[in-house]
């Protein structure tokens, strides 16, 4: 028995000893730990944002022109959803490279639960925010509503609000990701994939820039003033070129007025909760419209 012992032991040195050499060949087909913050990493993720943030503006134009944002509205909406991705996205690379294994497949995974399941979380979390906004009367916690004029402070209290939202959607969406099952998803994934320079590009550039196209132009409609039934009034029959678009419910208002693109017409919303009569100046005549 104790000749047999050492030769077990031997044995099991060996074993251990072939599996920690193949676990480095492993990990040599796939991602490490850092490559997610190396230089190729922040490369694809800077050129990421920069595309995916495109997609907004590409958005905007595909708009009709009387629900259309001016610029400075639609950059209080956008960043939002801007700083609130920036939180996402570095939450994932933090736990990749925490988690065990390969990053590249953990971040994967992470970025597709928050893009499916994710999504309608922060749906319901909006929602439910909205909720209490309007049953507490918080003005400038309503979504896409910045005052008149516009303030920053709004906008602040409104970005806060989003991002603890999508902090309480990433801390749900970790605790999803710790079932044992995602081992064998990880291994399925990249299994075909054995250069760790294609690997980090499809896990972090070719499927998060169509991924987040659409959750960017998804999330934009949750995050903007509200708009429906919209219809068009001619203000005066003498000037065609001012519209007045009023919804049926509810009348919308930019306190600002921005020229469309062609110059031939402009849009005005105008709400209902301004008191009295809105008035608006075009070439030094005032227009009043009730």
């Amino acid at each position: 028995m104790s000749q047999n012992m050492p030769i077990l032991a031997t044995n099991s040195n060996l074993n251990h000893s072939d599996l920690v050499n193949e676990n480095r060949l492993n990990m040599d087909d796939h991602c490490n730990t850092g490559d997610l913050m190396g230089p190729l990493g922040l490369v694809i993720q800077a050129v990421l944002a920069f595309l995916a943030f495109t997609s907004l503006i590409v958005k905007r134009y595909c708009e009709p022109k009387y629900e259309r944002r001016p610029w400075k509205i639609w950059t209080f909406d956008t960043s939002k959803q801007a700083f609130g991705a920036m939180v996402i996205h570095f939450a994932n690379v933090l736990l990749a490279d925490i988690f065990q294994g390969d990053p590249c497949t953990w971040y994967f995974i992470s970025f597709m639960l928050d893009s499916t399941i994710g999504l309608f979380v922060v749906y319901l979390g909006l929602k439910f925010t909205q909720i209490v906004v309007k049953k507490y009367n918080y003005q400038s916690l309503k979504f896409g509503e910045y005052g008149n004029p516009p303030e920053c402070s709004a906008w602040v209290g409104q970005c806060g609000l989003y991002i603890l939202v999508m902090i309480l959607e990433k801390f749900l969406m970790t605790l999803l990701v710790q079932f044992d099952f995602w081992k064998d998803v990880r291994s399925f994934l990249m299994s075909p994939v054995k250069d760790p320079h294609i690997e980090l590009i499809i896990v972090m550039f070719i499927i998060p820039l169509i991924v987040n196209a659409f959750i960017f132009w998804v999330v934009d409609n949750f995050l903007k003033r509200e708009m429906k039934g919209t219809k068009r009034i001619y203000v005066s029959d003498n000037d065609p070129s001012v519209k007045f678009y009023k919804t049926t419910e509810q009348v919308r208002c930019y306190n600002r007025i921005e020229k469309a693109e062609d110059f031939i017409e402009s849009d005005l919303l105008v709400s209902t909760d301004e008191e009295g009569e809105a008035r608006r100046r075009i070439d030094g005549t005032e227009r009043l419209i009730t």
